[in-house]
């Protein structure tokens, strides 16, 4: 079992559930925007935030995002020790820092005193694109064996410093490459682990290619903490990170969603109204997860062939007619609206029941 390190209120390895991270991706030197961005990631279900911190300004803005947050704060740092410092003083949950891009020893060793004061871990991070030359060299390029190599010469830089409290993240946005590395550090370290594929492009590339990249990890074992890393709006990445681990049974509870391809017998725009509930129902699976709540199945469907008995044997449903829909709530109709209000009203269905 991976040893387990404390960030805020969330417990990362030994066992604990696979929490969900993100980053912000606004000037965290603007308060307002920054914590509005933090609040929405909350909503959707981000159990721990990563802000950039670029300069002092940024690290000190800290102090103020803390106090209009519940989530753990992790600062992300790059070349300047002094700014990890700042932010763990200013309230930072844990610290991530690429020790080789920081500096010397002395340097190191300043960020990871400051961090035994505070007894908030660091995360040491290896990307394929910051692997040392030496490495690099010696390797050829960049390969398994040279992530693997880089960020345990790290961690035992930090254990030498008497500093246990390490959560590791070594990531490449080639799914392979990156798979196995974590399948070979994975076997040589007992630090908790913190995956995800970097870079791994668009909401829709990048959901592929994180789905395969995350999801044969967690399938071998692997992984305490996870990132979906996507270009756009970071509630996206918290809303897919938790489809993935819904879609393997990992993290099976809050909502879901069951839709029909459509085909020809098809008289409503089923395709919009999936999208619309999909978006809908993933802040609610949310606030259920949060309650502890069991999990439920919503259907959208698309007409009377299948949709009838489909829908009813979920939790809640609806089966499409002409330009109108069904609604079912276990197993029993509820009424027939209009096609444009199938959505407004098969929401109000989940709400109205998690409020009983």
């Amino acid at each position: 079992m991976k040893k387990s390190v404390r960030c805020g209120d969330v417990i990362i390895g030994g066992g604990t559930p696979i929490s969900i991270q993100s980053m912000t991706n606004v000037d965290t030197r603007d308060v307002k925007k920054v914590t509005d961005q933090i609040k929405a990631l909350e909503e959707a279900g981000c159990d721990i935030v990563r802000l950039a911190i670029p300069d002092m300004e940024a690290a000190e803005a800290l102090l103020q995002i803390k106090k209009n947050i519940k989530i753990p704060l992790v600062a992300d740092i790059h070349f300047d020790y002094r700014l990890a410092i700042a932010a763990i003083k200013n309230g930072a949950d844990k610290v991530r820092i690429n020790p080789g891009n920081i500096g010397n020893e002395e340097r190191v060793k300043a960020v990871v005193e400051a961090a035994k004061e505070r007894k908030i871990p660091i995360r040491v991070g290896v990307n394929s694109g910051s692997l040392e030359k030496d490495i690099l060299q010696k390797n050829g390029g960049v390969t398994a064996e040279g992530l693997t190599e880089s960020a345990l010469r790290h961690v035992a830089m930090l254990e030498q410093m008497d500093f246990d409290d390490i959560v590791i993240s070594l990531k490449s946005s080639d799914v392979r490459l990156n798979y196995e590395a974590h399948k070979l550090i994975s076997e040589q370290t007992d630090h908790p682990l913190h995956i995800g594929i970097t870079e791994s492009g668009t909401v829709n590339s990048g959901k592929l290619k994180s789905a395969i990249g995350i999801g044969g990890l967690l399938l071998a074992g692997i992984g305490d903490t996870m990132r979906v890393s996507l270009t756009g709006d970071p509630v996206k990445e918290v809303y897919f990170a938790r489809d993935i681990l819904k879609s393997i049974g990992i993290r099976p509870s809050g909502i879901n969603l069951v839709s029909c391809p459509t085909c020809g017998r098809t008289r409503v725009d089923l395709e919009k109204i999936a999208l619309q509930v999909e978006e809908a129902i993933g802040k609610i699976g949310a606030k259920r997860e949060a309650r502890g709540l069991p999990p439920i199945t919503v259907a959208v469907m698309g007409c009377a062939v299948n949709g009838p008995g489909e829908a009813r044997e979920a939790d809640f449903g609806v089966a499409g007619g002409d330009g109108r829909g069904i609604l079912f709530a276990k197993g029993e109709i509820i009424k027939t609206v209009s096609e444009d209000k199938i959505v407004e009203e098969l929401v109000k269905l989940i709400e109205m029941a998690d409020k009983k």
